[in-house]
């Protein structure tokens, strides 16, 4: 009997302050109690001695005994929070309870702001830390993570070293657990960055007088021609998937729309599995009309991309270190007026040199003037040679980013060089009738967003830049 009282009484004396901590009830929308949370990243040493309440996952836990050691993660944000007994508000039940929330639960933690004795290097917030206070757990993780994001979140020279002690989560087993792997905050850092290119590309275009458009994805005839297209059952016929809006952009200029642009997903039944090719994937195309030269429209490919470079370097310069830290790479150079070579110069330059165009210090350049052979049927030859185009290829660190040219719009040519390439003209007669109406000069291209992203931050995988990737193997999630 004096034993069960004296365990009662010491476990009481354990759990002084039990309304600090414990589990929430499932959130129905019961209440709103206007409490205001703090966000991880507007935390630093100048609050120090402030009260915070911060939502966050739990990112990693180390407790033993009387103290633990918590680090809370909101999106690419993380900051340090310390749990220690004392005498009023955190019990040793208190620290036992939140040594066992498991990782990447999440948690409403209330603390005071504090200032660390020394810099701490494993979160972002590294001039502050928080006093746990109170710590209250919103929604907890079922069951065992497939990695952790420790693990999930270490930098590739790290992992590569020879005596190596981490075990490396694969690009196969991150994006068969997505959900998981894309709350790294280095990916949240290369998808804010995707965001970015599409904000600056739109930004950029709106200036420049262009209209945004929104082309249909399922055709009655595939757009390119041969064998890269999907088939779908459509209704008692068939379908095809948009392999471009190439088609329709075009068709709009013939409507005197002038200049215009899509931000939207494209898709390519080819069967080729390499880090840079998907089945699907987003593309930035535009058109424009022109008034003499094709030229005009590469001038304002050319003040497109340093837009997109110069705004990426000046508004996301944090989300770049914080991919940089876990892909460390060397910084991205280009030129304030952007290299233009021709094919025949780039091709002699190669065999020259032996080398790519390196000499010219930019990961960033453009071809002009591609061999006829080898470009779409609406592609315009060249005035003075018959086997060259008016055609152009973007790159970045020596691939391709976009690919355009002049577009062919005399309906005479147009038919012409449709028949040379095996296209049916019935399945396009929409399309060449519109040329007949009348249609001005005009050219313009199509941009891989995930290539773009890919090749600016040199990653190794085009897949890591696709929220969720589709490609010949890969159907889910």
């Amino acid at each position: 009997q004096k034993e069960a009282e004296e365990r009662i009484r010491r476990e009481a004396a354990e759990n002084y302050g039990s309304e600090n901590y414990g589990k929430l009830p499932l959130n129905q929308s019961q209440e709103r109690t206007g409490v205001q949370r703090t966000r991880i990243a507007d935390i630093n040493a100048s609050r120090a001695g402030e009260t915070v309440s911060i939502r966050a996952r739990v990112h990693t836990s180390r407790v033993t005994g009387k103290i633990g050691f918590f680090v809370f993660r909101h999106q690419d944000s993380t900051i340090q929070g310390v749990l220690q007994v004392d005498e009023k508000i955190v019990s040793k039940g208190f620290v036992k309870f939140a040594a066992n929330v498991p990782d990447e639960s999440i948690v409403i933690v209330e603390g005071v702001v504090s200032k660390p004795n020394e810099e701490i290097k494993s979160t972002t917030v590294s001039d502050a830390e928080l006093q746990i206070r109170k710590l209250y757990v919103v929604h907890e993780t079922l069951g065992r993570l497939p990695f952790s994001l420790e693990d999930a979140s270490r930098c590739e020279e790290e992992i590569n070293k020879e005596d190596t002690q981490f075990s490396r989560v694969t690009l196969e087993t991150r994006l068969n657990n997505r959900i998981v792997d894309l709350r790294t905050t280095a990916n949240h850092g290369i998808f804010r960055i995707q965001s970015g290119v599409c904000q600056l590309f739109r930004e950029f275009l709106l200036s420049k007088s262009f209209i945004e458009i929104h082309t249909p994805k399922i055709l009655g005839a595939s757009s390119e021609g041969g064998a890269n297209v999907f088939e779908i059952k459509y209704f008692k016929g068939n379908a095809y998937l948009a392999q471009s809006p190439q088609l329709y952009k075009q068709m709009c200029i013939c409507s005197d729309f002038e200049r215009v642009f899509e931000i939207a997903p494209v898709f390519r039944a080819e069967d080729s599995n390499t880090h840079r090719h998907m089945t699907e994937f987003v593309g930035l195309d535009l058109e424009m009309a022109f008034e003499e030269h094709y030229h005009e429209v590469l001038d304002i490919l050319d003040e497109l991309f340093v837009f997109i470079f110069d705004g990426l370097k000046s508004r996301f310069t944090s989300e770049i270190e914080t991919v940089k830290r876990q892909y460390p790479t060397t910084n991205f150079e280009y030129l304030p007026k952007t290299l233009r070579l021709e094919y025949k110069e780039a091709v002699q330059l190669l065999r020259d040199h032996g080398i790519e165009i390196e000499k010219y210090n930019t990961d960033f350049y453009m071809l002009d003037k591609f061999p006829l052979e080898v470009r779409p049927f609406y592609t315009m030859p060249d005035p003075n040679d018959k086997n060259y185009s008016n055609s152009y290829d973007f790159f970045m660190r020596g691939q391709e980013i976009l690919s355009g040219a002049q577009r062919v719009h005399d309906p005479t040519l147009l038919e012409e060089r449709a028949k040379l390439h095996g296209v049916d003209l019935r399945t396009i007669q929409a399309y060449v009738d519109s040329f007949k109406r009348g249609a001005p000069p005009h050219a313009g291209g199509g941009i891989g967003l995930e290539r773009v992203v890919m090749l600016y931050l040199n990653l190794d995988n085009i897949r890591r830049c696709s929220l969720f990737p589709r490609d010949p193997k890969r159907l889910e999630p």
